[in-house]
């Protein structure tokens, strides 16, 4: 098995170079039979279907002869070398049917079998011997539990699924000219439903395949090669589990910069959260979080529906590389305009305003009692001027401001529909910028002449406004993705905490204060006497703060005492801590008690940070009080986001209101905000031991900002 060293220095594999699996010039079908239902049958008949003109090699262990093709007892019968073997043989089979693979130097095994790691412990340990086997005869495995995978283009057909393509569609699709669709799932029936529905939608898929357990090849191996494969041009993934994160972070990034999206699928959401370090930050920044703020923040475009990730694949196929601007929706129904603004609203796509020369434009077109705005009604004049459609659809494309146009009609009479193939098919096709036609009336038959121009064009088509609107709004999220900048690791280094794990709270207010972040002026006290000289320099009134780090939640153990204006009060503030404590944690030796001056009112906070075993550093910023505790109101971030990112996400925020000037108040200084937590950022990016960090509440002003509380934790394997 031949290695390809694409990648290096992740500490998780190397990548399998599949050209082989996927382009077999030999292939073996093992566990054939006379049953025509036979899984070894089904891959003989697609394989034949597809007019393949390799080797073809079977092996039975009950007939001489399939199909009028000479069978082999074993394994071990056939010639050296081949290239893959397709084993239909039962679970309790496959091991030794792969340890027999790799003695005759066959390059791949696909094992369809079930009853491996999806099974329970015993099902695990056989996978672990499975991916042993195969890695001492030096055999790639696709699965097991799986549907194997497909190479349409090239007519390599390797799964038990009776195929409805053949030969004739292999042909087609070497013909395209614009670069195809693959398809890759762990799921074996997600694949096909994937490769079905964007073959229903006009699309090439020259690839579609499934991955199953992953023994032995995952994701990251097929991903790898199609970034490399020409005649693939967007890839569509279904993935329930990243097995490699930093290896297929590596694989999207290669295809960002081949101009590929890559539209992912990624269930788990709603998911129980792991057990995180005491803060919200852990709890909020949960794996599959972290993973999708990766994701993002290297280009793949992330959906949460099948029905985005088959829109959204559609969309991309045509427009590869989406302008980072809003759509406009151009209609002849008021009501459809209504609708559209109200689903813009809901899932946070605004509408763009026109620029004065296409609002000239559209009034030269438009009768005078129609609005030039977006969303646009453009009432009834294609009826009589079914050419309007050319004219409207090029100056709202020219719009610098738009990132896309979206035409929703019903199909209407049939002199309609003939308008609308004849002139509103090809305006659509002819923009530039991501451009659909919707039509609406649910399953409301077309005529054939209408249909066949939208099949022939390769515009994408909906029957949804809702679907449409969006799929578009994936598409310019992704549009800015590709455009995002990114902050290189701070060349600065700071002190290291001392020891590791939770960090009492003075000392990791010193620590932060390093890297520029304001906290309130106050020290460390160790007796009634310091404290007051303290307060005397910082000025009452003052907070009191038992200060452990094996007593992260102050408060509970009544080691929080506020609001003290003098210094009787301060003396009578220790004295209550230091026996609330003394109570609640009686086995527990302070280090002090944290002396500050009281902060005062403004919008708090939070802003934190989690380092995620798998996926790395994540960064969290969102309002704090009532909004963190109930509505978990925060926006997560890559750690090199910029500032102006950072910025962006602040007033994306579900209470934005309270930061802008709710009800006459003073807007706050975000600024300030996505300042900390660039800084946040920049320590995940250049201290590897610290494993979390989390500022609550930072309290904005309209100028600056305080963080009054913060928690760090640091890894003991970096100390």
């Amino acid at each position: 098995m031949r290695i390809t060293p694409i990648l290096h220095g992740y500490g998780e594999r190397q990548l399998h170079d599949v050209s082989r699996l996927l382009h077999p010039r030999s292939i073996a079908v093992v566990g054939v039979s006379d049953s025509e239902r036979s899984f070894g049958n089904f891959v003989l008949s697609n394989l034949e279907s597809f007019d393949y003109a390799g080797q073809l090699h079977l092996v039975s262990r009950s007939s001489v002869e399939v199909k009028a093709r000479a069978c082999v007892a074993s394994i071990d019968d056939l010639p050296e070398g081949v290239d893959v073997a397709v084993l239909t043989v039962p679970a309790s089979a496959v091991i030794e049917s792969v340890r027999a693979c790799g003695r005759r130097g066959i390059g791949a095994a696909v094992v369809f079998a079930s009853g491996f790691s999806e099974a329970g412990e015993e099902g695990e340990r056989q996978q672990a011997e499975l991916s042993r086997v195969a890695a001492e005869g030096g055999v790639m495995v696709v699965g097991p539990n799986c549907m194997g995978l497909s190479n349409l283009v090239d007519g390599v057909p390797l799964t038990f699924e009776p195929q409805m393509l053949g030969s004739d569609d292999s042909a087609r699709l070497r013909q395209e000219t614009r670069p195809g669709v693959a398809v890759i799932a762990q799921s074996g029936a997600m694949s096909n439903n994937l490769r079905d529905a964007l073959i229903a939608n006009g699309l090439p898929v020259m690839h579609a395949i499934s991955t199953g357990n992953e023994a032995v090849l995952s994701i990251e191996d097929h991903l790898a090669y199609l970034v490399d494969e020409p005649r693939v041009g967007v890839i569509a993934l279904y993935v329930e589990q990243v097995r490699y994160p930093e290896l297929f972070l590596a694989q999207v990034a290669r295809a960002r910069q081949a101009g590929k999206p890559v539209v992912m699928l990624m269930p788990g959401r709603s998911a129980r959260a792991r057990d995180a370090v005491q803060s919200h930050t852990g709890a909020l920044a949960g794996n599959h979080a972290a993973a999708c703020v990766r994701l993002r923040a290297e280009g793949v475009l992330l959906v949460d529906t099948l029905d985005e990730l088959f829109d959204v694949t559609t969309i991309l196929h045509k427009f590869p590389v989406p302008p980072a601007a809003p759509p406009a929706l151009l209609t002849n129904s008021g009501a459809i305009k209504n609708c559209a603004l109200d689903l813009g609203e809901d899932i946070g796509l605004t509408f763009p305003a026109f620029t004065d020369a296409t609002v000239s434009g559209l009034e030269a077109i438009l009768p005078s009692y129609a609005v030039a705005e977006n969303p646009l009604d453009f009432t009834t004049i294609s009826a009589k001027d079914p050419e309007a459609y050319t004219r409207l659809c090029k100056v709202v494309a020219d719009d610098e401001g738009i990132g896309g146009v979206m035409v929703a009609m019903m199909g209407g009479p049939r002199v309609g529909q003939l308008d609308k193939a004849r002139h509103l098919v090809p305006a659509i096709a002819q923009c530039t910028k991501p451009a659909a036609l919707i039509i609406l009336g649910d399953q409301t038959e077309l005529i054939p002449e209408f249909r066949q121009a939208i099949a022939e064009s390769g515009v994408p088509f909906f029957r949804s406004v809702d679907r449409a609107v969006r799929a578009f709004t994936r598409v310019e999220q992704y549009g800015r993705s590709l455009r995002r900048q990114r902050v290189e690791s701070s060349e600065r280094r700071l002190p290291a905490l001392p020891g590791s794990g939770l960090h009492a709270e003075y000392r990791c207010k010193e620590w932060l204060a390093d890297m520029g972040i304001a906290f309130p002026a106050g020290r460390l006290a160790t007796s009634a006497d310091e404290a007051v000289a303290i307060a005397n320099q910082v000025g009452y009134p003052v907070v009191l703060k038992a200060q452990s780090a094996d007593l992260p939640h102050k408060s509970d153990a009544g080691g929080v005492v506020v609001g003290l204006a003098d210094e009787q009060a301060l003396r009578g503030g220790w004295e209550r801590l230091q026996s609330a404590v003394a109570s609640a944690r009686p086995e527990l030796t302070l280090d002090g008690v944290l002396v500050e001056a009281m902060g005062r009112s403004g919008v708090e906070l939070i802003v934190g940070a989690r380092r995620d075993p798998q996926w790395g550093p994540v960064v969290m910023v969102g309002l704090g009080g009532v909004w963190i505790e109930a509505l978990k109101d925060v926006r997560l971030l890559p750690a090199d986001a910029p500032q102006e990112a950072i910025s962006q996400e602040i007033l994306a925020l579900k209470g934005a209101a309270l930061l802008t000037g709710l009800r006459g108040s003073e807007p706050v200084d975000i600024p300030a905000i996505a300042e900390v937590v660039a800084r946040v950022g920049e320590i995940m990016l250049s201290c590897p031991e610290v494993e979390e960090v989390d500022i609550n509440p930072l309290v904005a002003y309209p100028e600056g900002v305080v963080a009054l509380d913060a928690l760090v934790v640091t890894s003991p394997q970096h100390n």
